[in-house]
């Protein structure tokens, strides 16, 4: 198939443990650059960096580990007992993400005038993500294998695991606004042939 197509950004979402990962990983196989938005928000608040000063005046030394990275934990121990200061730090981190993803994306469509970006960002509909790119991917799996798969790769218990899965947007919600969808579910081969058809019909898209 011949393609003349601009460059096209597409967000991959899904729920916790569908196989979003998994279909990242394919996606990079065929040939898309992948842009994982929780490697960007790690990145942007490495020691030193405006961000990580901005959140340690918000929030304290307390959240610091010995070497002067974010205790991850204590601060989510803050952040998700006070929506305000779940906000505060949003808007400290959000904007930094955003402004890299639109630097890695215009970086690829200099080097590839017809790449394929995939976005992989958890809170894609949540945050409004979707409304930025082309086309939406939503990565789905039924909720007895998420609940599986977080026993088995979280320790988590059963009802650990429901909680993880009840703090995200139902996963019916974002499949019903979303433009593809897959199944993580479905045995490798099979999945891996789904991304690689779409993958082809994405290099195509205008």
């Amino acid at each position: 198939m011949l393609c003349s197509a601009p460059m096209i950004l597409v967000g991959l979402t899904g729920g916790v443990a569908t196989g979003k990962s998994t279909v990242a990983e394919m996606f990079t196989q065929c040939g898309a650059l992948v842009i994982d938005a929780d490697q960007l928000a790690r990145d942007v608040v490495e020691p030193g960096k405006p961000a990580w000063r901005e959140i340690v005046k918000t929030f304290g030394k307390t959240i610091l580990n010995p070497d002067r990275s974010l205790n991850r934990q204590a601060l989510g121990a803050i952040v998700f007992r006070h929506p305000a200061k779940r906000r505060a730090l949003e808007t400290i981190i959000h904007p930094r993400v955003a402004r890299e993803q639109v630097r890695l994306t215009r970086e690829a469509a200099r080097q590839d005038p017809q790449s394929v970006v995939i976005y992989d960002v958890p809170l894609l509909f949540e945050a409004g993500i979707d409304k930025r790119v082309d086309q939406t991917i939503v990565v789905t799996a039924d909720r007895n294998t998420q609940i599986a798969r977080l026993k088995k790769r979280n320790g988590l218990s059963r009802a650990e695991a429901l909680r993880r899965i009840r703090s995200q947007m139902p996963l019916v919600k974002k499949i019903r606004r979303a433009d593809q969808v897959l199944h993580g579910t479905l045995p490798r081969p099979a999945l891996r042939k789904q991304v690689g058809q779409l993958f082809k019909s994405l290099r195509c898209l205008a």
